[in-house]
Formats: C-alpha cells, structure tokens, sequence
C-alpha cells in the first residue's frame, strides 16, 4: 500500500466514526458526555455500533463486560439484547462503578433488560459466576481484565460463546506510544498486549481475528468443547 492508500484509510475511519456518532441517542450522547467529564474517555463510536450488532447477530442473552467505566458500550450492548436478557458490569474501579450505575438507573426506565453493575477486580468476581452461562464476555480497561476473562472465558461461555477484547491496538493507555503498531513502544500495556496475543494465537483451542475496527477489536471463539 501507498501513502495515499494509507491516508484513504484513516479517513475512512473517521467517516465511519461521523456516521456512528449521528445514530446515537440522546441518552448515549448524555452518557459519553458524563463519563468523560469524570475522567473515563469512551471508545469508538462504530466499535460500540458494531458491538450491538454482534448482539443482535449472535441472538445473545447474557453478557458480562469487564471494563472500567465503560458507558458508551455498556449503552450499545443494553440496546442490542432490545428488552431482554441480562448485562452484568465488572468494573474494579469505585468511581467507574458508579458512573455505571447512574447509567443504568437511567436505562431502567427505557428498558426491561436485567442491569447488574459490580464493583469488584475481574480476577475475584468472575470466578464467582455460573459456569456456561454467557454469550458474550466483553472487555476493556485495566489489562488485568483481558487476563482474567481470558482464564476464565472457557468455563464461563456457552458453546458458541464469543470473548471480545477492546483496544487491543493498545492506543489508550496515557503512556502509549503508538501502542502495537509501534514495535518500540515498550509501555506496560503494550507489552503485556503483545504477551496476550501471542498465547492466544499458540492457543490451540482458541480461534481469533483481530479486526481494525475502534482501536483493534479482537474476536475469539473457544473450538467446539
């Protein structure tokens, strides 16, 4: 590819964030407002669009997100399962925590989907939850979150089941340096991003594709059990 190939490809990123950004709600544009006023900057616009539709897809019921403050998602997925089914929140941090409860507070009156916000690290909560009881496991924030749902993916999904990495480009880290795409950005994150993705890629009972949507959306399949 060319400069300009490369150049048509970031504009089209930002196209496709424009058009992501005009079909969000009123209720979606409060929430992104709020949370980054509290210090917690939201994803990507057509990665939390994109999210919904996976939902939709999938015909999921039951999702765990483990994240920190992670409201414009946490919106997207609560739209796609569209009434029903339950959205169960990890976040470890107080403040993240909540700010996703006021959200759901609020999506309580729009939505008759079951609203689970905890505050606790997803290494201690997930190994609380019932075994093959989950769709989707959806994750972003602190790096120790990536780590535990991937321990714990296997018990926790459904056949079928999908676990979804955010970020995994690893652009949101204060200290990033180009994140994955820079081979000598040696950020804590970045390292540990790297380390992750090639256990999963010498995981022979793990199927993935890393997809160049939001900030790198990697989407990882358990071979059938």
């Amino acid at each position: 590819m060319n400069k300009t190939s490369y150049t048509n490809l970031a504009k089209a990123w930002e196209f496709a964030e424009d058009v992501a950004f005009s079909q969000q709600d009123s209720i979606l544009v409060e929430a992104r407002k709020d949370a980054e006023q509290a210090g917690f900057p939201q994803g990507s616009a057509t990665q939390a669009r994109f999210l919904k539709l996976l939902v939709q897809l999938t015909g999921s019921s039951s999702i765990i997100v483990a994240g920190t403050g992670a409201v414009v998602e946490s919106c997207e997925l609560v739209s796609g399962l569209n009434g029903s089914g339950l959205l169960t929140e990890v976040d470890s941090s107080l403040q993240g925590s909540k700010l996703i409860k006021k959200i759901f507070n609020a999506l309580d009156e729009v939505t008759d989907t079951t609203l689970r916000a905890v505050n606790a690290p997803a290494e201690i909560f997930l190994p609380r939850l019932n075994a093959d009881d989950y769709d989707l496991i959806v994750v972003n924030g602190d790096i120790g979150n990536y780590e535990a749902s991937l321990k714990e993916a296997p018990r926790l999904l459904k056949p079928q089941g999908l676990l979804i990495f955010t970020d995994m480009f690893g652009f949101s880290a204060d200290n990033s340096n180009g994140g994955m795409l820079n081979p000598v950005d040696r950020s804590e994150r970045t390292v540990r991003l790297r380390e992750l993705l090639d256990s999963i890629n010498h995981n022979e009972s793990l199927d993935q594709t890393l997809l160049p949507i939001g900030t790198g959306l990697l989407i990882i399949t358990l071979n059938q059990r």
